[in-house]
């Protein structure tokens, strides 16, 4: 009915998310979005990161891949397994999205896809002759 709205930090995650650019400023950019001013640190949330989980998984839910509230609550403990704080600064942050958790696993996924698109093969084709074979 065009009356709804998109939260500009949604927004951003799904540009950032969809974005040609590395995982690693993918994630700082993340965190950048969604942490918070801690006195001297910054720091992501629970609550925050349970707002980007929910955010980025409107992306694969387009697609009928979405995940449940469930699987955003175990990602959420996942990361904050062990902390006693209100919130995990940037290198714990990027260290649990590299574990590549499985709430986010299209993210990676689809960056390596989109990456193998640039990989040149020297090798000809036996059946159409392209040389040099491009992508997977």
């Amino acid at each position: 009915s065009g009356t709804g709205y998109v939260k500009t930090r949604s927004a951003a995650a799904a540009l950032i998310s969809l974005s040609g650019d590395t995982l690693l400023a993918k994630y700082r950019a993340f965190f950048q979005f969604y942490a918070v001013p801690d006195g001297k640190e910054t720091l992501i949330t629970r609550s925050a990161l349970r707002s980007l989980l929910t955010d980025l998984n409107q992306i694969p839910a387009i697609v009928g891949e979405g995940c449940t509230l469930s699987c955003v609550e175990m990602a959420i403990h996942d990361c904050f397994h062990g902390v006693l704080n209100a919130g995990i600064v940037e290198e714990k942050f990027l260290s649990w999205l590299r574990s590549e958790p499985a709430v986010l696993l299209w993210l990676p996924t689809c960056y390596r896809l989109s990456a193998m698109e640039m990989v040149s093969h020297q090798a000809r084709c036996r059946v159409c002759k392209v040389f040099p074979i491009t992508g997977i």
